[in-house]
C-alpha cells in the first residue's frame, strides 16, 4: 500500500470523528474527509500527516460552517413526519457518538466558536494548534472555545429535581406509558403550543390530563427526538431530530409534576430562548501540556472511545 494511502486510512477514524464533531453530518464529514484525501494525493509530502490532515479538515469545516451561517436553513412547520425523513441510522450513530443536547448546543456556536471548541474540549487540541487551522492568534483561539464553552454550559443554573422531572415525562412519552405521562403530569396540566409546533386541526391550548396524555401518545414519534436542556435556566426538553433543534417544551413544575408546558416551534421564538446543557460540571482542563504529546498530533491522550465517555461526563451528555 502506498505510504501516502496508509497515514490517510491510519488518521480517518479519528478525521471522521471530528468532522462529524464539526459539523453533526455524518455525510458532510464523509465529504470532507473525502476531499482532504485528494488534496494529500496531490501535495508533497508533508513533514507531519497528521496535522497536516487536521488542518485541512478542520479549515474545510470552517468553510461548510460559514458557507450554512451565510445561508441559514428555512425550517418549516414540524410535524412527525418531517423529523421522520431523518436517516434513522445515521440519527442513531450521531446521536450515541456526541449526545443530541451537546449537538443541539453545537449548532447554535459560531463556525470559529464550534471550530475552537470541538478541537479543544472534544479533542484535547492546544490552543498553540488551533490558531493556524483558524487563521487567529493562539489568544483569540483560547477566547473562542472560552465564549463557546460558556454558551454550551449557560450561566450555570442549577435544575434541582425539576430535571428528574423533565427525564421521567420523556420517558414516559417515548414508550407510550399512559400510566407514567398520568404519573407525572398534575391532573389540571395545561399545554400551550405555537401553530407551527400542531398538526393541522389541533387545539392551541389543552387542558386536563388525559387530554395532554392523549396527545401526546399520538404524537410519541417526535419524543424519539428529544434531549433535556436547561431553558431560560430550568429544566426543559427540546425536539432536535438530527441535532437541530426543531421545538423546545418550557415546562412549569409545581410539587414534583408538570403543571404546565409551552410548545415553542417558531424559528424565531426558538432562536432566542437561553439553552445549556443541564448539571454543573467541572470545568475541563483550560491546556493539555504540549510536553506530554507528540507535537502537532490533534489525538487525545486516550483513545478517542475512552475520549468521548470523558467528555461526556465532563458536559453532562
Amino acid at each position: 500500500m502506498h505510504t501516502a494511502e496508509a497515514l490517510f486510512l491510519a488518521e480517518r477514524p479519528r478525521l471522521l470523528a471530528l468532522g462529524f464533531r464539526m459539523l453533526g453530518s455524518a455525510a458532510d464529514a464523509e465529504d470532507v474527509v473525502q476531499e482532504a484525501w485528494l488534496r494529500l494525493r496531490g501535495a508533497a509530502a508533508p513533514d507531519n500527516p497528521a496535522a497536516w490532515l487536521t488542518t485541512v479538515t478542520t479549515r474545510l469545516c470552517l468553510d461548510q460552517l460559514r458557507a450554512r451561517a451565510r445561508r441559514p436553513e428555512q425550517l418549516g412547520t414540524f410535524t412527525p413526519e418531517v423529523a421522520g425523513g431523518v436517516d434513522p441510522v445515521a440519527e442513531t450513530v450521531l446521536v450515541e457518538e456526541v449526545g443530541r443536547a451537546l449537538l443541539v448546543l453545537l449548532d447554535r456556536l459560531g463556525p470559529e466558536e464550534r471550530v475552537a471548541f470541538v478541537l479543544h474540549d472534544l479533542f484535547a487540541v492546544p490552543f498553540a494548534e488551533i490558531a493556524p487551522m483558524v487563521r487567529r492568534t493562539p489568544a483569540t483561539a483560547k477566547k473562542l472555545a472560552s465564549r463557546a464553552r460558556g454558551k454550551v454550559r449557560g450561566a450555570g443554573a442549577p435544575d434541582g429535581g425539576d430535571r428528574a422531572v423533565a427525564e421521567r415525562f420523556l420517558a414516559a412519552a417515548r414508550s407510550g406509558d399512559i400510566g407514567g405521562l398520568l404519573a407525572v403530569l398534575a391532573p389540571d396540566v395545561v399545554r400551550t403550543a405555537d401553530p407551527a409546533a400542531l398538526p393541522a386541526g389541533a387545539a392551541p391550548v389543552l387542558r386536563g390530563a388525559s387530554a395532554v396524555v392523549r396527545e401526546t401518545v399520538l404524537l410519541r414519534a417526535r419524543a424519539r427526538y428529544a434531549a433535556v436542556l436547561l431553558i431560560d435556566g430550568a429544566a426543559g426538553l427540546v425536539v432536535a431530530p438530527g441535532g437541530v433543534a426543531r421545538a423546545a417544551l418550557r415546562l412549569r413544575v409545581r410539587d414534583d409534576r408538570i403543571a404546565a408546558y409551552e410548545v415553542i416551534a417558531d424559528p424565531r421564538r426558538l432562536a432566542r430562548l437561553p439553552l445549556a446543557l443541564p448539571g454543573s460540571p467541572e470545568r475541563p482542563s483550560a491546556e493539555p501540556n504540549s510536553a506530554d504529546r507528540s507535537p502537532g498530533r490533534a489525538e487525545p491522550a486516550e483513545g478517542p472511545c475512552e475520549h468521548r465517555a470523558t467528555t461526556a461526563r465532563q458536559f453532562g451528555c
